[in-house]
C-alpha cells in the first residue's frame, strides 16, 4: 500500500527540490479584514501543484511557528489569485506581489476544497490585501528563495 512520504517522514524539509520554475498568477479579488480565532489546520504536505486557471485564496499569518501540520489562528485576508502559470508551490517559497516580497509560503489549508485552497503566507505583520494597497490584476509570484 502506498504511503505519503510527508506523513512517514521520508522527506526531510525541501531536500528533494533542487530547482523549480516560479509560479505566477494575478489577483482577482482583494480582501480586507482579520480574524483572531480562525483555526486554520495546515496540512502536513509541503508542496501543492496548481494548474493554469485555478483560483485559490491567499491568507497572511504572523505566527512564527506556522508551518505544515500546525494550526494557526490569527489571519489577515489578502485576496484570491488566478494562476496564469502552472507548477509546484513549495513551503518556503518567496511570495511577491508587483515584485515586492510580502512573505514566505508556510502551508495550505483545505477547508474549502474542492472549491478552493487556502494558501497561507507568513510575515512578521499580518496585513490584509486592502491594507497592503494591492490592486486587481497585480502579478503574484511564488519562487524558491534562492531564485533571483
Amino acid at each position: 500500500m502506498p504511503t505519503d512520504p510527508y506523513l512517514t517522514n521520508l522527506l526531510k524539509g525541501d531536500s528533494f527540490y533542487a530547482q523549480k520554475t516560479p509560479v505566477t498568477g494575478r489577483l482577482t479579488v482583494i480582501l480586507r479584514g482579520h480574524l483572531d480565532d480562525r483555526g486554520l489546520e495546515l496540512i502536513p504536505q509541503r508542496s501543492r501543484v496548481v494548474t493554469v486557471g485555478e483560483v485559490h485564496e491567499l491568507l497572511i499569518v504572523d505566527d512564527p511557528h506556522a508551518g505544515p501540520g500546525r494550526t494557526v489562528s490569527r489571519i489577515a485576508a489578502l485576496g484570491f489569485v488566478e494562476f496564469t502559470s502552472g507548477g509546484v508551490l513549495l513551503v518556503g517559497d518567496r511570495v511577491s506581489v508587483r515584485e515586492e516580497v510580502i512573505g514566505h509560503l508556510v502551508g495550505y489549508d483545505m477547508t474549502h476544497m474542492p472549491n478552493h485552497m487556502n494558501i497561507v503566507i507568513g510575515d512578521v505583520r499580518a496585513r490584509s490585501g486592502e491594507e497592503l494597497g494591492l490592486e486587481l490584476s497585480a502579478v503574484v509570484t511564488f519562487a524558491m528563495p534562492h531564485d533571483a
